[in-house]
């Protein structure tokens, strides 16, 4: 014989009462109790029409209008007109009663728990009257069975306490002399030993199918719900969640207790006393193979965690104070003074040196719990053996739960590594001893991301879901758009990535996507969706979406921007630059920013301050790593003035070849931070701090080759007046190297501690004479590279390269994320 269950979603509509008497007519020939709950929302209604009525408020007499209607509806949905004067007549009879009790509470302005339990019982009689005989008109053999004639309890209205031994005889004997084949039975309710109406509480409906399963030894209990199955962990939480095929018993309590809501706790200890396996299908896909739960599922070595799970709105309690140490009697005090207010514990840990006890309850009992602990222990807070109760709120926990984490090592460590690089702080820990289950608290905002971070750690075979937040969509930023876009076959093939980008803003809007920007329309959505940027708004939106394995890409030059690396830092979320501002700032400042990407393991990559895409700074980090020491640098590192001077040839003026390099890209939006030579002492002050060099950029020697009173100008427009009026002086600076058969070269040095910059004329025999077009060249002098500088060359400026630049330092980040 088989118990079937269906939950209030499974039996919501005429429809769907349909498909499940299908599904069992298909059934093989046998005996099947059918346990079902009531209407989909029906109990919910029930429950507000006797709190409205002991309100003494009259909407109640409309609420139990539309329950008539609905269940009027569905018999006249599901049955024929010949068929349908008896049914009526039923649930007359059934809502009249249900009318007078709640005429009865409006009159004394009282709702007992024996009232509403008599209330709700309603739903489930009315459901499996219906269902029943619903198979009756398709030819089965079916009767339906009032549950409460079975099953017998305590007066515990609300949450009442099952006597099985009664209950189990009531049940073997009537299925012993009922020889029908289909026995409908209303779930969540049982009855007193003076026959009152009492309900079992939460997950009654399930309860109640195991009670069954379990006293006629049932081969299977099969519990039909909108799922298929357990889940992996919450799908409405963790999008890429998927079914269990198999999990024992205990695995099942686990994850019911830490808040898994498709079986619960209480259910699964009748069946598992008889060893009777529990199968979770799904009504609506009964073609899915749904979950099993038995004794022992299968070892699958490979994979120590079986679910996720976890319990929103959870407060920490600690009591501490050295007059604890060595003195019995405090946990059982704290315990007792909980459980006297009938406040459930969910967590416990307890330090060692016994200093301290912490537990984890319900945000809602925090008040309650508080009163009773201040005054159990009144007297040692006040003698100050014990310090006053700690509180912390808004907080959740999340659990880890699997058999096989007691066969393999490295269970926790990979739980609570993956939630560090993700910045989710753990406030406590609590393990088994069973090793079933590993605990942690930690902050009810990161309830999401540390749910999703464990999902893909554990569960999640590659791609690795990557969200970007860029500012800064101009010729760099739209480059780095489309390369992702590009590239996005490749990524997620071979390098197992999916980059999204969540948010994206230029100095005036600002626009966000949970699911990602759409890449080939983002100009579009941003101005049509796009609101006002505003930096501010701008981090307060990335914090809110709190998603893991976030980045914030800078693709501008804005000192305002560039001042906010610190706060993401500091909330876990990597950096990705080429915005030189913040290298290139105080050396405090820098030197912060180095050590808060340490401490908050989140990547601050800025190797397109460099060079745009060359592997600058990697290959002087690679070099300092590996033990080799620094003795020089030299390097041409303005792509923009090597082009400009590079192609100061013939008949074209300076100022010609300087606009031309600002409209192809290769220089900075105001190109006088190019000719001034300062974008080049930012460089070269980044590289001397990658070597450790505490370098300011006052610090470093430079001589401008422009006339002084080109850098006195405000506007771009007079400066280019200026570079017209001294066509001459630039025009005599070419002619004095080319006589000397020399190429004029921006070069940088760093040497000893010092770090100088300048226009130079090199000879035909020096690496730089032969740089072409917008190259840069680096030359890297060490003691392992003494005869033979390390030399790196390659365009150093365009949208493009740098683009690829930041690309490269976006998949860098990925591998420590």
């Amino acid at each position: 014989m088989q118990v079937l269950k269906f939950g209030g979603s499974s039996v919501a509509h005429s429809d769907s009462i349909k498909s499940i008497c299908s599904l069992l007519e298909k059934k093989p020939k046998g005996r099947y109790a059918i346990v079902v709950s009531a209407l989909g929302k029906i109990t919910d209604q029930l429950i507000k029409c006797g709190k409205l009525a002991s309100e003494r408020k009259n909407l109640y007499k409309d609420i139990l209008e539309k329950i008539k209607i609905r269940h009027f509806n569905i018999i006249n949905n599901l049955f024929p007109i010949t068929y349908q004067s008896n049914l009526i007549s039923w649930f007359k009879k059934n809502i009249k009663e249900l009318e007078c009790l709640c005429d009865g509470i409006f009159q004394v302005e009282e709702l007992s728990k024996r009232s509403l339990d008599k209330i709700m019982s309603f739903g489930e009689l009315s459901s499996s009257f219906l269902i029943s005989e619903k198979l009756k008109q398709i030819g089965l053999n079916a009767i339906c069975k009032d549950s409460r004639e079975l099953i017998i309890t305590d007066s515990k209205f609300g949450c009442a306490q099952v006597d099985f031994i009664t209950s189990n005889h009531n049940i073997v004997q009537f299925f012993m002399k009922k020889t029908s084949e289909y026995v409908v039975l209303p779930g969540f309710i049982g009855s007193t030993l003076e026959n009152e109406t009492t309900t079992l509480g939460r997950g009654g409906s399930d309860y109640t199918a195991s009670i069954l399963a379990s006293a006629i030894s049932a081969s299977l209990l099969e519990i039909w719900t909108d799922v298929s199955g357990m889940m992996t962990a919450n799908p409405k939480i963790v999008n890429h969640a998927f079914p269990i095929k198999e999990i024992s018993y205990e695995e099942a309590m686990e994850l019911s207790h830490f808040g898994a809501k498709v079986i619960y706790p209480p259910t699964i200890q009748p069946a598992m006393k008889k060893n009777i396996p529990i199968k979770i299908k799904n009504t609506f896909s009964p073609l899915d193979p749904g979950t099993l739960i038995y004794m022992s599922k299968r070892t699958n070595i490979s994979q120590p965690v079986t679910g996720i799970s976890g319990i929103k709105d959870l407060a920490l309690l600690t009591l501490e104070g050295s007059g604890m140490i060595g003195i019995p009697g405090y946990s059982k005090r704290l315990f007792e003074a909980l459980s006297r207010e009938k406040i459930n514990v969910i967590f416990i840990t307890q330090s060692s040196s016994e200093h301290s006890i912490t537990t984890g309850i319900h945000e809602m009992d925090v008040i309650k719990a508080k009163i009773v602990i201040d005054s159990e222990f009144f007297k040692e807070i006040h003698k100050k053996r014990i310090d006053p109760l700690r509180i912390e709120k808004d907080l959740c926990i999340i659990a880890v739960v699997g058999d096989n984490m007691k066969n393999l090592h490295g269970t926790s460590g990979k739980m609570f590594s993956s939630l560090g690089r993700n910045s989710i702080n753990v406030r406590a820990i609590a393990q088994g001893s069973t090793e079933k289950n590993i605990s942690a608290v930690i902050k009810k905002s990161d309830f999401k991301k540390a749910l999703n971070t464990l999902h893909e750690s554990f569960f999640e075979r590659p791609p690795k879901q990557i969200n970007l937040f860029i500012c800064g969509v101009g010729k760099v930023g739209s480059k780095l758009l489309e390369q992702i876009y590009q590239q996005r076959n490749y990524l997620f093939n071979e390098l197992k990535l999916q980059v999204r980008v969540i948010g994206l803003a230029n100095s005036k809007k600002m626009n966000f996507e949970n699911s990602g920007i759409n890449l080939l329309q983002w100009k579009k959505d941003l101005h049509k969706n796009g609101c006002q940027m505003n930096i501010y708004s701008f981090m307060e939106r990335v914090w809110n979406f709190n998603l893991r394995n976030s980045l914030f890409v800078d693709n501008t030059a804005s000192e305002e921007m560039a001042m906010t690396y610190e706060k993401f830092l500091q909330n876990g979320i990597g950096v990705i630059t080429c915005n030189k501002i913040a290298c290139s700032s105080d050396y405090e400042h820098y030197k912060k920013l180095k050590i808060l990407s340490r401490h908050f393991k989140a990547p601050f990559l800025f190797e397109t301050n460099v060079g745009a895409s060359l592997p600058v700074i990697s290959t002087l980090n690679d070099l300092i790593n590996s033990g080799d020491k620094i003795n020089k640098i030299e390097a041409v590192l303005s792509g923009s003035l090597n082009f400009i001077f590079n192609h100061f040839i013939g008949k074209k003026s300076f100022l010609e070849i300087v606009q031309e390099a600002q409209n192809k890209g290769f220089t900075e939006p105001d190109p006088r931070i190019d000719l001034s030579g300062l974008d080049v002492m930012r460089k070269i002050l980044i590289l001397a701090r990658e070597c450790g060099s505490p370098l300011e950029i006052s610090d470093i020697r430079h001589k401008s080759f422009l006339p002084e009173s080109c850098s006195t100008v405000l506007s771009l427009k007079d400066f280019y007046q200026k570079l017209h009026q001294y066509k001459d002086y630039f025009f005599n600076l070419r002619k004095k190297a080319e006589k000397e058969k020399k190429r004029l070269r921006f070069i940088a040095r760093y040497e000893k501690g010092i770090a100088t910059v300048g226009l130079e004329s090199v000879k035909k025999s020096h690496p730089f004479y032969q740089l072409e077009g917008k190259d840069n060249m680096v030359l890297y002098n060490t003691y392992r590279y003494l005869e033979q500088p390390l030399i790196i060359k390659g365009a150093g400026a365009g949208a493009e390269v740098t683009a690829s630049g930041v690309f490269s330092d976006i998949i860098k980040a990925t591998r420590t994320k």
